[in-house]
């Protein structure tokens, strides 16, 4: 009888495979919510008041709806008025 090896791939095809879901839930959950605190806690420190309460506000709404779009414009419209200010 052979024997069935394999591959590094299938193992880590297999990895995504979590027959505990509450757990990988738990994980990714944790996970999320310290990298969403980690990037509203560099927006207050980068940006001045008003503009990072707009791009929070954007960020959880984004969020809410499923729409990582609306975060997208509220940062590009930021990036084009600092163009437009270094430009003036």
């Amino acid at each position: 009888m052979k024997k069935h090896t394999r591959s590094i791939l299938d193992e880590l095809r297999n990895i995504g495979r979590i027959n505990n879901v509450e757990a990988f839930i738990e994980t990714t959950g944790s996970n999320i919510i310290e990298s969403a605190v980690n990037l509203l806690n560099t927006i207050k420190e980068n940006y001045p008041e008003d503009t990072a309460q707009e791009l929070e506000r954007r960020f959880l709404n984004s969020i809410r709806n499923k729409e990582a779009k609306k975060f997208q414009v509220g940062v590009k419209k930021i990036i084009e008025s600092k163009k437009l200010d270094d430009n003036s």
